[in-house]
């Protein structure tokens, strides 16, 4: 009997133990939870512009083209539930029925619609195709016919991509101790700069212009669940859900103020580079801007500038952070203070972007950016 008692001891201890570093995990959450309503409280209102952020999600997928059980309704509802002003749906393509002529398109539920196709080449390489014969490069860590397909951007980051190097079992723990009280931040634990795909961008970038997206690849299909024999639902765990991969990664495209959000403006923004990639679950960036300015004109990232003896690049961010530049892919300028502002004057053509990161909230996400722009071309 004492052994018994024994054992059964030393199992709780272990399980105690092996659980002990989940509840830190938990704690750290907490802790950037609580740092980022403070940070927030700092918040800088942007003097309006000529411009206006619209907030959405690329590379959505429903239960059409299988990989996905979502519906239209999950889809739209977890568009309002997050604000968004745009989804693009990326649907799988099917050999007897066109998917993208049967997803989502237009208004619905206040949200404007793209309807698009996620295509497999016969070498591997996939694009995310969208109305206006748009394509952008998915998964760029696998693509590799860069030279001969028409592209017009990349998704230099994808969720599922971040999501294929955690480990499932620390994964799995993180969800039952973290998932009720912190069902977004838990992926401050995983997200990792795309430190690879920024570099093939960056290569790309020197031979043509490219818009950079983020992807969701948003499928609310992962999870464990038991149903009836008609298919409802009893129990059962979502680890993916529209509601909480739309917070993930937005993309915020900029538009001319005064004007109507549509298909045609969309897609034109995006095709221009007018736009960033924001890891909205550390805080909303709405109002960021990177421009650039030579005395006679002013224009926005994804756009071209002349070099003139009075050129500069500005930054404002309407939280304070730490404000990164690049030049043709290298470290041209790096702010290691926390400021709102940053301008730099230019004396050399280049393609300049910018990345801010939020220091402030704490080691878990510190060296993990918030902010990836679109270049401005200085030529």
């Amino acid at each position: 009997m004492r052994s018994k008692r024994f054992i059964v001891l030393v199992v709780l201890v272990v399980i105690l133990v092996s659980q002990t570093p989940f509840a830190y995990r938990r704690y750290q959450l907490r802790r950037l939870s609580a740092a980022i309503q403070q940070l927030n409280s700092q918040r800088t209102p942007i003097q309006p512009d000529g411009f206006v952020d619209y907030k959405g999600v690329v590379h959505v997928h429903s239960f059409l083209g299988g990989h996905s059980t979502g519906t239209f309704a999950e889809i739209i509802s977890a568009a309002q539930a997050n604000q968004l002003q745009f989804v693009v749906m990326t649907e799988h393509t099917e050999k007897d029925f066109d998917t993208a002529v049967l997803t989502l398109k237009g208004m619905h539920g206040g949200v404007l619609f793209l309807n698009g196709n996620e295509v497999a080449a016969e070498n591997g390489d996939r694009t995310l195709v969208l109305p206006g014969s748009i394509s952008f490069a998915a998964y760029p860590e696998e693509f590799r016919n860069w030279d001969t397909t028409r592209l017009d951007g990349v998704e230099v980051y994808n969720v599922f991509t971040n999501a294929k190097q955690i480990n499932r079992v620390v994964a799995f723990f993180d969800v039952l101790w973290s998932q009720r009280a912190y069902p977004d931040l838990i992926f401050a634990h995983y997200l990792r700069r795309p430190d690879e795909n920024l570099k093939k961008w960056d290569q790309a970038l020197t031979k043509t212009r490219l818009t950079a997206i983020g992807g969701n690849d948003a499928h609310n299909n992962i999870g464990v669940s038991v149903r009836d024999s008609s298919g409802n639902t009893l129990f059962g765990i979502q680890l993916d859900p529209y509601e909480v991969s739309f917070r993930l990664v937005r993309l915020h495209v900029l538009d001319e103020r005064g004007k109507t959000l549509d298909e045609t403006r969309l897609t034109d923004a995006l095709r221009a580079g007018h736009c960033f990639i924001s890891f909205d679950f550390l805080s909303d960036p709405s109002g960021f801007r990177f421009d650039a300015e030579n005395g006679e004109e002013r224009k926005i990232q994804g756009d071209e500038i002349s070099l003139k003896p009075a050129t500069r690049l500005r930054v404002r961010s309407p939280l304070p952070g730490r404000i990164v530049m690049f030049k043709d892919g290298a470290l041209f300028a790096d702010e290691t203070g926390i400021t709102t502002t940053r301008e730099v004057a230019v004396t050399q053509p280049g393609i300049y972007r910018v990345e801010v990161y939020l220091p402030q909230l704490g080691n878990l996400v510190a060296s993990k950016p918030w902010i990836i722009s679109n270049p401005i071309y200085v030529r």
